[in-house]
């Protein structure tokens, strides 16, 4: 009598979506990291490829130039530190207090840009945004203007509780804050620290007349 071979059991079918995002986790990673190493003109498709250990097509399927892939690994990274900061990033804090929630925000934004993860390709990219205005659009749209539309939402919430005054614009007014920051940092004319961002925000609000 013959002896009936056991059935195997059934391979186990690779996880497809797990390998996707491995692979888009390295493009991240190797886009971001040559845009600090060689710059962005120097940074291509073929060269991200290589770095992450994926086919070129790999990339072209998900994205149709080396600006998009750039643009799509910094969202991701900042998205990245502002939850590790905690909830302030995403939900601008109203506590009655605008003075004390600006400051809070600007606080969590200083250790953004100290962070190492971060500064780096930060600096590049916003060097070539710069002289590439199409990528300076791109930056200011898809990273900056979601934050600064929290800034606004906030100052009106300020207008309509008697803190600022009903005539200001708050386009204008939260650039007190934002400007001399990323001036300093992105040029490098002094420290960035919570004591000076804390001062921007007392001299933004109360101004610099005698009271």
């Amino acid at each position: 009598m013959a002896v009936q071979k056991s059935a195997q059991p059934p391979k186990p079918t690779p996880d497809s979506t797990r390998r996707s995002e491995r692979s888009r986790r390295a493009i991240y990673d190797a886009a971001l990291a040559l845009v600090v190493e060689a710059g962005y003109p120097k940074t291509t498709i073929e060269g991200i490829a290589a770095r992450a250990g994926v086919g070129k097509q790999t990339i072209y399927r998900w994205w149709s130039s080396k600006a998009d892939v750039l643009m799509e690994a910094f969202l991701d990274l900042a998205e990245r530190s502002a939850r590790e900061a905690g909830p302030v990033p995403y939900v601008f804090p109203d506590t009655g207090d605008v003075a004390a929630d600006v400051k809070g925000v600007l606080r969590a934004t200083v250790d953004q840009l100290r962070d190492p993860r971060f500064e780096a390709p930060s600096r590049a990219l916003a060097a070539e945004g710069v002289v590439n205005e199409q990528l300076g659009r791109e930056l200011v749209a898809k990273l900056m203007q979601p934050s600064l539309d929290l800034y606004i939402s906030r100052l009106r919430a300020a207008q309509d509780a008697g803190q600022v005054r009903p005539d200001v614009d708050p386009r204008i007014a939260l650039e007190f804050f934002i400007s001399p920051l990323a001036q300093r940092w992105l040029q490098r004319t002094g420290p960035i620290s919570y004591e000076y961002t804390d001062t921007l925000v007392d001299y933004a609000l109360h101004g610099l007349a005698p009271r």
